[in-house]
């Protein structure tokens, strides 16, 4: 009996904490464009948040972010890039001068916020749920360099975390992106 008692609790504290977290849905953010938006509207589909900046070594991976948003994007997909200017001031420009280059350089369609801080005591308060699993229920992380990229998936819940060096359509995502094991 005793045993059950404990089984019970146990599952009562999981799910009460298991409550309290937040999923992906319940932020909102600010477009390149200064317009508020509501991750919530993105429930159900697969999501690959990614923080991006012009003057980085990563940035050409702007392209293939776009080529997969495109072959992907009928497909319940999305990816949705948040600049930030946190390592070497590799993003100093403003919203508007980024969306201008992103545009003009890489013709980029998919879904651009404005800048924020990925790390340190300004952090974002997406980008502290995508790090912390006290937060997240996942998984630790850093953000470590530009062009870092989460995994979410349909129901608004972190998947995976891949680095920089990690090309948007390595066979790992685009198996993700499909479904595929």
């Amino acid at each position: 009996m005793k045993i059950i008692s404990l089984l019970s609790a146990g599952l009562l504290i999981s799910g009460i904490v298991s409550a309290q977290l937040k999923s992906f849905y319940d932020f909102k953010v600010k477009t390149i464009d200064g317009t508020d938006y509501s991750l919530s509207q993105l429930k159900g589909k697969k999501i690959m948040v990614v923080n991006t900046a012009s003057k980085c070594g990563y940035t050409p991976q702007y392209e293939t972010l776009q080529k997969v948003y495109q072959d992907y994007k009928d497909k319940n997909f999305v990816i949705v890039g948040f600049p930030a200017n946190n390592f070497g001031a590799q993003e100093p420009g403003t919203n508007s001068e980024i969306k201008n280059f992103c545009t003009e350089k890489y013709s980029v369609t998919f879904p651009m916020m404005e800048k924020i801080s990925v790390k340190g005591d300004d952090m974002d308060p997406l980008y502290k749920w995508l790090t912390s699993k006290a937060e997240n229920g996942v998984l630790d992380s850093e953000v470590k360099w530009n062009f870092q990229k989460y995994l979410i998936d349909e129901n608004g819940k972190l998947v995976d975390v891949a680095f920089s060096k990690e090309k948007p359509d390595s066979e790992r995502i685009i198996k993700w992106i499909k479904g595929e094991k």
